[in-house]
């Protein structure tokens, strides 16, 4: 199967020179959110479309479009990389082709919304596949229902198990008055995914985790679940670059966006993400429509946005 999509991270100082080689090639540039620059070309050595972004965060590249093997292995691989990654991933990082549960969250940073926790299990033959079909973190993906499309079929590839626990508003803020701390809270939603991944998959051994807290946090939340004792913990930034984080990453937006949709429907409010101006005036019409009572079954209190209303 063609890959049609690609991400890998760039040396700030290539930035330059890989839009010198897209210029050169006749690619037309846009912009895009929290991209240095976007550009586009049809017909990449005869191939299909394909769009080329550069991210900020990282930095990293996004290629996707059916042009996406040509642009990699004959421009992005020998003129920038230096070396052939595409389709040598066992190779180059053969932890990842290992049985083992990838976990990842979504919604901590948004003041609308649940916390969401999902985690996915993988071996050889489930990441080869994920990887065949364009399965990468969420965060580079802006479009809900590219994600929702992409979760479709992360749930549908045969012996992956996953699992999904939202925490809704209400639940969140009782819970966070509980912990006291949020990588606490975040700590116990991990050690719960990785537990109930434990009961669904006994015989895998690991998990990985992106790094939010110290490592002696989510260890010692771990250590309380009895069906994850055999499970060995590794914690590290950039955890999504592992091809089963990746996959429970888009889970748990999918789950997370359609709550937003939902919620916004039903509130005659559209709830936006994050926690700036635009989430202080949502809130405050939903406020004078409902009630004060309704911004605790909407949004996680603690937020210093709660005290701008």
């Amino acid at each position: 199967m063609a890959t049609n999509t690609y991400t890998v991270k760039i040396d700030a100082k290539d930035i330059p020179k890989l839009r010198e080689i897209c210029e050169e090639r006749g690619f037309e540039f846009g912009e895009k959110q929290w991209a240095i620059w976007h550009a586009s070309k049809k017909g990449i050595s005869g191939g299909g479309v394909v769009n080329v972004t550069v991210y900020e965060k990282g930095p990293k590249v996004l290629v996707q479009g059916k042009g996406t093997e040509d642009f990699v292995k004959f421009i992005l691989e020998p003129e920038i990389l230096g070396e052939a990654r595409l389709g040598n991933e066992e190779v180059l990082m053969p932890e990842m082709f290992e049985p083992h549960f990838g976990v990842d969250e979504s919604g901590k940073g948004d003041f609308f919304g649940p916390l969401v926790i999902a985690g996915a299990y993988v071996n050889k033959e489930i990441s080869r596949e994920l990887l065949e079909k364009g399965i990468m973190d969420s965060k580079r993906i802006s479009s809900s229902a590219r994600i929702k499309k992409l979760a479709g079929i992360v749930r549908g590839i045969k012996g992956l198990e996953w699992e999904v626990i939202s925490l809704k508003p209400e639940k969140y803020n009782e819970l966070y008055e509980k912990f006291g701390n949020l990588n606490r809270l975040l700590a116990w939603g991990h050690a719960k995914v990785i537990s109930s991944m434990a009961e669904k998959v006994p015989s895998c051994p690991s998990a990985l985790s992106d790094q939010f807290a110290r490592k002696e946090i989510l260890e010692g939340m771990l250590a309380r679940e009895k069906s994850a004792a055999h499970v060995e913990l590794t914690q590290r930034t950039k955890g999504e670059s592992d091809v089963a984080v990746a996959a429970a990453s888009i889970l748990a937006r999918e789950a997370f966006v359609s709550w937003i949709e939902r919620a916004s429907d039903a509130g005659g409010v559209g709830l936006p993400l994050g926690a700036g101006e635009n989430v202080i005036l949502a809130a405050k019409e939903m406020k004078e429509k409902h009630g004060v009572e309704m911004l605790d079954k909407v949004a996680k209190m603690h937020f210093k946005t709660a005290g701008l209303i």
